[in-house]
């Protein structure tokens, strides 16, 4: 039987531990968990070390991130074997039957190299509607999947294959690990999905969507949720570090200063200095970000200690 290993990034977690870590004991496919604690302070450390003493606990003094945490989680578990890595948000858990379904669709593919992510159908916390981002990715993929035909007529295929899904439900086949890698340690949190999912397009590999497996994520249901007084807005360096984008950083030059002037001319200063701001700041990192595309373009463990 394939060993599934899944990993948990976690930080101040309560409100969801129960649920999550019960729901991994029930799957009818056994698998093994990691936790990497991003630095919780609300006791939920001892919480899941107690009533769920079978997870393979790491406790990091800061916070690291959601890529590098899942990085610390990838090795531990490629050194322990896995054939599968499932990548699950703390806000989320699995039916039982959702990893065996995921399964059996890497089994009967015709070509399982091809695969690079397997994920699921996400619901979202009321487990009464569709996750607000996948019905957004499925509707973005409208003309190559026609799914929501589909779904109307009542002729789902098994699979579908589409651009982009979030990782809050990502299984990963061992070859992905070893062609792509882990994440890209330029991102701390957002964006880190998007980037990894330009490099399993730009290895030729494929995200899979299976309609009959589903699990939950009980994230916040807006789709401008990202709140960029916090969080920086990566966009054009996640352009730049595409290695499927030819003269990405060319481009994303070029676009920032068609707004500076766009923005200038038509009066909104504001604009005007964001833009100014991000194109110093990318023309800066230069370097650094050419750096990180050569390193994504290049098959193998990228970002990651697997020996």
């Amino acid at each position: 039987m394939s060993k599934i290993h899944i990993i948990i990034v976690t930080y101040n977690a309560m409100k969801w531990a129960e649920r999550c870590f019960t729901s991994l004991r029930k799957s009818s496919v056994p698998v093994k968990c990691y936790v990497i604690d991003n630095g919780s302070t609300d006791g939920s450390q001892e919480y899941i070390k107690k009533h769920f003493p079978e997870v393979d606990f790491t406790q990091s003094e800061i916070n690291l991130g959601f890529g590098k945490a899942n990085n610390i989680g990838i090795e531990k578990a490629y050194k322990d074997g896995a054939d599968f890595f499932y990548l699950m948000n703390q806000d989320a858990w699995l039916y039982p039957d959702s990893m065996e379904k995921m399964l059996e669709i890497y089994d009967n593919h015709p070509n399982p190299s091809e695969i690079g992510i397997i994920s699921p159908i996400h619901v979202d916390g009321t487990e009464k509607h569709m996750d607000i981002f996948l019905d957004q990715y499925i509707a973005k993929n409208y003309e190559k999947t026609r799914m929501i035909s589909d779904l109307y007529f009542q002729t789902l295929k098994p699979y579908y294959e589409i651009s982009f899904v979030n990782a809050a439900h990502w299984l990963l086949p061992k070859k992905t690990i070893e062609t792509i890698g882990g994440f890209n340690p330029y991102f701390f949190h957002y964006g880190e999905d998007d980037e990894y999912v330009n490099r399993i397009h730009f290895h030729q590999k494929k995200v899979l969507l299976v309609p009959g497996s589903r699990a939950v994520h009980d994230g916040i249901q807006l789709i401008h949720k990202i709140d960029l007084k916090k969080y920086p807005d990566l966009r054009v360096e996640t352009n730049i570090m595409n290695p499927g984008i030819v003269n990405g950083f060319e481009l994303e030059k070029k676009a920032l200063k068609q707004s500076m002037f766009k923005n200038l001319i038509t009066g909104k200063i504001s604009n005007y200095k964001k833009h100014s701001k991000k194109l110093r700041q990318i023309s800066a990192e230069q370097k650094k970000l050419s750096d990180l595309r050569n390193r994504v373009s290049q098959k193998g463990s990228t970002f990651l200690n697997l020996l």
